[in-house]
């Protein structure tokens, strides 16, 4: 009686046990594994391919278990998820190379010098510039969201505000403006 179409042909008997599985496992999968290595020329990648076969192979193997050579199902399976595999990274490496790189400047030694001074500043104080001059939230919003009073809002964005003044050399900077 045939297997599936082109598939192996069915042996007569009892179908597999998980012991049985576990023989076949152990007997098969090193010469698989090499069997892939030569597809794929990556011995990751061949182990990867080859123990998911097996792990297909666990659901049917009742049924594989009856065919001649159910070693040449998990090779097929194997082999059709490598070349899967492949597919996509090709798929994807086209698609990156596609793409044009745009550069982008890094940032400013002015921005780098702000990012150092705010990290310098309390957790609160980080917080409320940064909701205050980012998030552009006003003083009662902050308030609301940190639940604390507005005049905390206010004296955290007045600390907050001289302490980068001072960090960053900035005279110009008020200590109450904006609030």
């Amino acid at each position: 009686m045939p297997g599936r179409a082109g598939g192996p042909v069915p042996r007569p008997g009892t179908p597999g046990t998980l012991a049985d599985f576990s023989e076949f496992y152990a007997a098969n999968f090193h010469s698989l594994v090499v069997q892939l290595l030569a597809q794929t020329g990556d011995l990751a990648e061949a182990q990867d391919v080859v123990q998911e076969a097996f792990c297909r192979a666990l659901d049917r193997w009742s049924r594989l278990a009856t065919y001649d050579d159910p070693a040449a199902w998990i090779r097929r399976v194997a082999w059709n998820l490598a070349t899967s595999r492949w597919r996509r990274v090709r798929s994807a490496m086209t698609f990156a190379r596609r793409q044009r790189d745009e550069p982008v400047p890094g940032p400013s030694p002015d921005r780098v010098a702000l990012v150092a001074a705010i990290a310098k500043l309390s957790p609160q104080q980080q917080r409320v510039i940064v909701l205050y001059y980012v998030a552009d939230l006003t003083v009662p919003a902050i308030a609301a969201e940190l639940t604390v009073a507005e005049g905390t809002v206010k004296s955290w964005l007045s600390r907050a505000r001289a302490a980068l003044a001072a960090e960053l050399g900035d005279s110009g900077m008020e200590a109450g403006a904006d609030v």
